[in-house]
């Protein structure tokens, strides 16, 4: 029989000068952080290391800055703005690679706050929708403190837990944090839906991420036979599929039969879904984004955004110039484990412009803006404007092939800077160059318009 005991009591175990882990996305254990910072004028110095956090937490606050250094290994709104002061900072790293800081020692964890599913009759917990870079904290923290919450989902596959493992039980009976992105979209994520999923065979194996994109994608492949699923993250947008059997994971050559995530993020819908669901396998990150696990996968469609691309194909996913705006996650882990795939696809898809009507496809990156995925594993990237494989294409051909896609209104503007780029020498020639890169460009280039 476990003693449970309040959330202020089981915090006192934090010392300052400790590392502290925080569970992440929907299994943020908010009651615990909350009874941590109201700590804050007993202990200092306190490391908070976390990826996504999300329920109504405050790291922002000038008083818990004074005690708390928030070192963030993905950044989201919760983190943003104090990962980008002196009282915090982002590590760049695969979300796949995650693990290693724990296991070998590179990042020990002192106390881990964790939210769990409570104990079944054998005495296992499961870490529920967040197994993630989670599976690997639990398995080497000096102290655990969990949680344990009614309404959190018992997952299967490796977030199991038992009550021996943990040093500090509080019950907490609450609603998991839920994003929804089922509403209505717009005509432009409606196009870029349409055309990404144009793209998808039957058979094929998925990763999506959250978002309208993701869910226009999984609206359009109703038609599809045979899909699999292998995704760093599940939302509401596969529950249909799965249920009419077009996710089926029949053709998958790991985890037959089985929809394979990480972590989960959505609606009580889908925390309903999911649990005690066998067919559902929340597993270890350093599994999941393992590039060699997930290329044995057959058509493996990894399906990514970003927040801008330059002409020659370079991703900035993470950051807008040095502000730190999120992490790499596991962009590249699927964009390289989809290219290694037989007849994978690698897709960055977005909007042409931002909500402010700035073009994403750009001449150059932002000043101090990091590249997540390089030129050299940027395959196809979709806009509502077409769709365009990058792959073994030139500097040249690339610039083509983006323009081609971009905003309409942009274009010109893409069109002059590419020329002054590519063709410096021949600028006195070429003063009226309306149609721009095939003017003097394009022979013997093999530039071909290939826009979807």
């Amino acid at each position: 029989m476990i003693q449970f005991t309040t959330a202020e009591e089981a915090v006192r175990a934090v010392r300052s000068g400790d590392r502290v882990f925080i569970h992440g996305s929907a299994a943020t254990p908010v009651h615990l952080v909350r009874a941590l910072q109201a700590r804050h004028s007993e202990i200092h110095h306190v490391e908070l290391v976390s990826i996504t956090t999300m329920g109504d937490l405050d790291f922002n606050n000038p008083v818990w800055r004074e005690s708390f250094f928030v070192n963030s290994l993905f950044v989201s709104a919760a983190t943003r703005e104090v990962a980008n002061s002196v009282n915090g900072d982002y590590v760049p790293i695969f979300l796949s690679e995650i693990p290693q800081l724990f296991r070998k020692n590179i990042l020990p964890i002192d106390v881990a706050m964790i939210q769990v599913s409570p104990p079944d009759k054998h005495g296992y917990c499961t870490l529920g929708t967040s197994v993630d870079i989670a599976r690997s904290v639990v398995d080497t923290a000096h102290h655990i403190i969990a949680q344990v919450n009614p309404r959190m989902p018992r997952t299967h596959g490796d977030g199991f837990i038992h009550v021996s493992e943990i040093g500090a039980f509080v019950w907490q009976d609450a609603e998991l944090p839920e994003v929804n992105y089922s509403g209505e979209a717009g005509p432009v994520v409606e196009k870029i839906g349409r055309n990404v999923a144009s793209l998808i065979g039957n058979g094929a194996t998925l990763q999506l991420g959250i978002g309208t994109i993701p869910d226009q994608v999984l609206k359009n492949l109703t038609g599809h036979k045979n899909l699999g699923l292998h995704t760093e993250m599940l939302s509401d947008g596969v529950i249909d599929l799965i249920e009419k059997g077009v996710i089926n994971n029949r053709m998958k050559k790991l985890n037959r039969g089985k929809s394979v995530t990480s972590f989960i993020n959505g609606t009580r819908r889908l925390f309903d879904f999911v649990d005690d669901n066998p067919e559902i396998r929340v597993m270890d990150i350093a599994y999941v984004n393992d590039t060699h696990i997930i290329r044995q996968n057959p058509g493996v469609a990894a399906i990514n955004s970003a927040i801008e691309i330059d002409l020659t194909g370079q991703v900035c996913a993470d950051s807008m110039g040095t502000y730190q705006y999120s992490g790499i996650g596991g962009q590249m882990d699927f964009m390289r484990g989809a290219a290694l795939s037989d007849r994978g696809l690698p897709i960055i898809a977005m909007p042409s412009v931002t909500s402010k009507g700035v073009s994403r496809i750009v001449p150059f990156l932002k000043e101090g803006a990091g590249v997540v995925t390089t030129r050299g594993h940027v395959h196809w990237v979709v806009t509502e404007y077409g769709q365009v494989d990058l792959f073994g294409k030139n500097m040249k051909q690339r610039a083509q092939s983006l323009v081609n896609i971009a905003h309409p209104e942009h274009r010109e503007w893409l069109d002059r800077t590419f020329y002054q780029r590519y063709n410096k020498s021949n600028r006195h020639e070429t003063d009226t160059h309306s149609n721009g890169l095939l003017s003097g460009v394009g022979e013997g280039v093999g530039i071909r318009n290939k826009a979807g």
